[in-house]
């Protein structure tokens, strides 16, 4: 093989591998991805009773834990691509978006209105923040943030993963660099399924994640 061939050989494979990678990195945007895992259980197959929060925040009819859930679900109906970047409108008005994206939006959807509500908390308490200079537009976007935020404003919930009745669609969950709306749907032992954004190369936006992460810092429900 001429020292031309080879080169252009190289040069096909090497833009084939790239296509490969973009087409991976960007599937939900042009391909979409199934929000229902896959043979998934729900509460009744455990005899669990779904939970419904006594307070409707916006007033539609619909109570916050429901609320919670059906927007989560409806922002991730987007296919949002991974992506951080800084808005000056706060919330992202693109089709990119990061993991603390999926809870405002989800929160929003009840009437609650993160960017807002962090904000507020952030000048009442700036010693539990520990942020020289508040920024109204990023800072509840940030889930350092947001673990201070619900530990102050929201009821906090068991980490055991296996104390399944405790675990509900439309509850918060958060990691040490991570955060996600539990989902209403459970694994065969009834572990409950986790509705998030992590990376690019997730193959689902719903997926059963609990068992496997050991650095659940919080859980928590917006309101009982």
């Amino acid at each position: 093989m001429s020292k031309k061939k080879s080169v252009t050989s190289v040069i096909i494979l090497f833009l084939l591998i790239a296509a490969g990678c973009l087409v991976w990195r960007c599937r939900y945007f042009f391909l979409g991805t199934s929000s229902d895992p896959v043979r998934a259980k729900e509460n009744e197959d455990f005899g669990i009773e779904d939970f419904h929060s006594s307070v409707d925040k916006d007033g539609d009819g619909i109570d916050d834990q429901t609320d919670i859930l059906q927007g989560a679900r409806d922002y991730i109906s987007t296919n949002p691509v991974y992506k951080s970047k800084y808005y000056s409108t706060g919330y992202p008005d693109d089709k990119y978006g990061v993991c603390t994206d999926v809870v405002a939006n989800a929160m929003k959807s009840a009437g609650y209105d993160l960017m807002e509500l962090v904000n507020a908390d952030i000048l009442a308490d700036p010693e539990d923040y520990n942020i020289e200079e508040p920024d109204i537009n990023i800072d509840f976007r940030r889930v350092n943030n947001l673990k201070v935020y619900f530990a102050h404003t929201a009821v906090e919930l068991t980490m055991d993963v296996y104390d399944i009745s405790q675990w509900q669609g439309g509850d918060i969950v958060i990691f040490e660099n991570h955060i996600g709306i539990v989902s209403d749907k459970r694994n065969d032992d009834g572990v409950a399924y986790v509705i998030h954004h992590n990376d690019p190369f997730q193959k689902s936006y719903e997926e059963d994640i609990l068992e496997s992460r050991d650095d659940i810092t919080g859980h928590y429900r917006v309101s009982e």
